[in-house]
């Protein structure tokens, strides 16, 4: 018996010592080559394809100055920063294990008045003020020769988009020369001289609109005309904006373009505000009519459609235009979406708040094969599809017998994949024509598929870019003062980047949201909404039945003297709409009590379920361990 025990002890030890061996090489091997698995569903942790792809072309160092204040004052705010610095720096690591030795990291923590805050405002960096700390530096720079891209503050609240930030600082100091960016339009965006009546009456001409003005900023802008047959080879990113009247010559041209690898923007419109206004305004000289444009051949080889006589009506995000007297109304087909109509798993959008649209239009069908489709704006189910020329007499026509259809309409969307030609049998015109620069008879010479993956970007607007619907101008004393009324120019700003930059940017995918909400609790908040529209429409109904019979009671009477006298019949009819009033407000009440106790008892079942799970398992799986080891004990 005691021999036993000693060979227990001896092998207990033994063991004890080799498991100590094997933590510690364990510990050893990964110290050298840092080993994590990103077990979330969505991936949220795991660097995307697109930001890869960009660190492996690196074959020049490049440099990331990291800085983060190491404040000894502890604050809520410091803490908070703090912590999201160390978020940061774990991405950085990720981008090192791609890039190797091309990717050089240096962390620097700018005190004040310190060499390591000279270098933070050498390189773009902006100081935050913060209770109990003087100057909080959290930002970075990246270089690479000459070429420097700050971020001057990593605000947390864009943690989502931090892996896209970093990712296109990186790939912009490649970028030696302005991308163009070719705009094809019959608005004009880029302003406009005078006529000789307007001259004559003191008028000027129209200024370029703020977008155009934004993008020379940052861009080559180039203006293409909206008849021409050919695409520069220099256009990186063509704007086509309200393409009205448009021939088939020019959309071969843009075919063309997608298919060698060009990336297209493209604002739709079934019924321009714009158009329609130079159309009423004798001043403008517009002869032309019609409000509507499209790219009807490109989109029928795409897989969508974009019917230009309809127009989107949404119950839901309506805007209120004030009328001739003044006063509000509803225009349920100038729209002003929040996030919910956003996607914001895309970087394009995800930031975005407030974007309107003035009778846009929607995008049907399905990709063709080899395309995807990311939605990238949409209407919400109180919406439907209302006729453009009824839509801009106003929102009194749109209302009246409107009914929502149920379905989300796509107002914008992006598609990426390898795109085939719309023009199988080579550019459209007449095979006889020695003049046209692109004959028929170039047909082989004529692409029939992009050789690369390339994006194509479509919205259902384009009022959105103009400055009467995106900018608010008060004059003051000094000056006109100019603000956003909305997130409209962001929107194309953001569009524009994306595409301007290396096309693996588009690949990459913002950071998934830690938000899971209660699926079941909004599809049964959204049931208890059905049902009290329900109750709210049958009470209308019975209130416009009433007032029916109340008018044929009414017409009846023969003593015009009597008519403001309430008879019997009235009495009751009234009466017992009171009384059906206040059934169904009752019923109504009685129903949002019932959901609510069912989201509690549902609520109550999951953090029980969250507290208790755990501990449970933890604890079956002892007891089940216990047994186990009691039998073969008894075995024994």
């Amino acid at each position: 018996m005691q021999k036993k025990s000693l060979e227990t002890i001896l092998y207990s030890s033994a063991g004890i010592g080799l498991m100590l061996v094997i933590l510690i090489a364990a510990n050893v091997i990964v110290g050298v080559k840092p080993w994590r698995a990103d077990l979330t569903a969505e991936k949220a942790y795991t660097l995307s394809d697109g930001t890869k792809a960009i660190l492996k072309k690196l074959d020049t160092p490049v440099k990331i100055r990291f800085y983060c204040t190491q404040s000894e004052t502890a604050t809520p705010e410091t803490v908070y920063l703090k912590n999201y610095a160390r978020k940061v720096q774990d991405l950085l690591e990720e981008y090192k294990q791609i890039a190797g030795k091309n990717l050089i990291i240096e962390k620097y923590d700018p005190q004040p008045d310190s060499d390591a805050e000279d270098s933070a405002r050498l390189d773009g960096l902006e100081a935050q003020p913060l209770p109990g700390v003087d100057r909080f530096y959290l930002g970075l720079s990246v270089s690479l020769a000459d070429q420097r891209v700050a971020l001057p503050f990593l605000e947390p609240n864009r943690e989502r988009e931090l892996e896209y930030d970093i990712t296109r600082a990186i790939s912009r100091v490649f970028t030696t020369e302005k991308p163009t960016v070719g705009i094809m339009t019959s608005l004009p965006v880029f302003g406009e001289t005078s006529n000789p009546m307007m001259m004559q009456m003191g008028q000027q001409g129209t200024p370029p609109w703020t977008i155009i003005e934004q993008l020379k900023q940052d861009y080559n802008v180039k203006r293409i005309d909206l008849k021409a047959d050919k695409i520069d080879d220099d256009v990186k990113v063509l704007v086509v904006i309200h393409p009205k009247g448009i021939p088939d010559k020019t959309q071969f041209a843009i075919d063309q373009f997608v298919l060698r690898g060009g990336k297209l923007i493209a604002f739709l419109d079934p019924e321009s505000a714009l158009t329609l206004r130079q159309q009423r305004n004798p001043m403008m000289g517009n002869s032309e009519q019609g409000a509507s444009s499209s790219l009807d051949k490109l989109l029928k080889a795409w897989g969508l459609q974009f019917d230009p006589t309809k127009v989107v009506a949404d119950l839901t995000y309506k805007l209120q235009m004030r009328g001739r007297n003044g006063q509000l109304t509803d225009a349920p087909t100038w729209l002003g979406l929040t996030a919910d109509a956003m996607n914001t798993n895309d970087i394009v959008t995800s930031q975005l708040e407030s974007v309107w649209l003035p009778m846009a239009g929607a995008f049907t069908g399905q990709p063709a094969a080899g395309l995807t489709e990311t939605v990238l704006l949409s209407s919400s189910p109180q919406s439907a599809l209302v006729d453009g020329f009824m839509a801009a007499m106003g929102g009194g026509n749109v209302m009246n017998g409107f009914k929502p259809s149920g379905v989300n309409y796509k107002l914008a969307v992006r598609l990426t994949g390898k795109f085939k030609t719309a023009f199988p049998e080579g550019e459209p015109g007449d095979k006889n024509d020695a003049s046209s620069t692109n004959q028929v008879a170039k047909t082989g010479e004529a692409l029939k598929e992009s050789k690369e993956p390339t994006s194509v970007v479509l919205f259902g607007d384009s009022d959105l870019l103009a400055d009467d619907f995106s900018l608010r101008k008060e004059d003051s004393p000094f000056g006109t003062m100019v603000s956003q009324m909305n997130a409209n120019l962001d929107l194309v700003q953001n569009v524009i980047e994306q595409m301007a930059g290396d096309e693996h940017l588009i690949g990459i995918r913002s950071r998934a949201s830690q938000s899971h909400p209660f699926t079941l609790i909004k599809k049964m908040e959204a049931e208890a909404e059905a049902r009290g529209q329900a109750k709210i429409e049958e009470l209308q109904q019975s209130l416009q039945e009433t007032q029916q019979k109340l008018s044929e009671l009414q017409s009846q009477r023969k003593d015009s003297d009597q008519r403001f006298i309430l008879s019997p019949e009235q009495k009751t009819e009234i009466e017992n709409f009171r009384k059906q009033q206040a059934e169904v407000s009752k019923e109504l009440k009685q129903a949002q009590k019932d959901l609510r106790k069912e989201v509690v008892s549902l609520e109550t079942r999951i953090q029980w379920l969250n507290i208790l799970a755990m501990p449970l398992c933890v604890t079956i799986a002892g007891i089940s361990i216990a047994v186990i080891k009691r039998r073969k004990t008894s075995a024994k």
